[in-house]
């Protein structure tokens, strides 16, 4: 069994588990075929989550609300701020500056657009 998105207008509206068959002669509209084990243009080992040798496919898992990019054939989240800037090879949103290099659960920042800066949150 594999993973199918439904793509409208470019955006993932659906995620199934399904057999191609199944998605051939029963489902209307476009479906592109994802994989959960993919992320940043890699492939996981389910079992160990480390990174394997087999083929990764669109880059990224597609989520509900993200982005199927045909000319890429390549799945991506929605851009989260309108500074950050899409990763060619990962399809993956990032800064314009790298997140602080002492960010850990003690000590957390977040995002600010307005300033284009990391800012630890103090609450």
């Amino acid at each position: 069994m594999s993973y199918f998105a439904k793509i409208e207008d470019g955006v993932v509206t659906n995620v199934i588990a399904a057999d191609q068959d199944f998605i051939d002669n029963n489902m209307d509209g476009e479906w592109v075929q994802t994989s959960y084990n993919t992320y940043g243009g890699k492939h996981y080992d389910p079992d160990t989550g480390l990174e394997d040798d087999k083929p990764q496919l669109r880059k990224n898992y597609a989520g509900i609300g993200g982005i199927y990019d045909s000319v890429r054939d390549a799945f991506y989240a929605s851009q989260p701020y309108p500074s950050w800037t899409l990763d060619e090879d990962t399809c993956i949103w990032g800064p314009p500056v790298p997140q602080p290099a002492d960010m850990s659960p003690e000590k957390m920042y977040e995002w600010d657009e307005d300033t284009t800066a990391w800012v630890e949150i103090t609450e």
